[in-house]
């Protein structure tokens, strides 16, 4: 008797650094937290230690409403990685949030033939058994 010792295909998680804890602090509390410049106004994303508009190392964070438009999207009807498999057609997204910046992100909830460039759409908080809390998008 055969007994397949394969062993199970674990998704790639976040590692939150020092640098974007509260990014992901934030999700976990169900908020969008972006950087901006104290200097220069700048709205910031992803998280980082200098302002990438004038930099300055002056960023505060800010909880934002998180609603935005679909940037740009693609359907991947292949698993990504072999682990995502369960997620098939997986629509991979960049949200633009009013503010400037762009997130690179999964739309949930509608068929790839569903979204649109320009669509409205709101975030959703995916809570991990893990503790991470993935910040996802849903049309609006």
């Amino acid at each position: 008797m055969s007994h397949d010792t394969t062993p199970a295909l674990v998704k790639p998680r976040p590692v939150p650094t020092p640098t974007s804890r509260p990014f992901w602090d934030g999700l976990a509390a169900e908020e969008v937290r972006i950087q901006r410049c104290a200097d220069c106004g700048g709205w910031v994303f992803y998280p980082r230690s200098r302002c990438s508009h004038c930099l300055s190392g002056r960023l505060e964070w800010r909880t934002v409403d998180g609603a935005g438009v679909v940037f740009t999207f693609s359907a991947a009807t292949q698993a990504t990685f072999p682990a995502f498999a369960d997620e098939v057609p997986q629509v991979i997204a960049v949200v633009e949030l009013p503010e400037g910046v762009h997130l690179t992100t999964t739309i949930v909830g509608a068929a790839p033939d569903d979204v649109r460039v320009g669509a409205a759409v709101v975030p959703v908080f995916d809570h991990g058994a893990d503790g991470m809390t993935l910040l996802r998008y849903r049309l609006a």
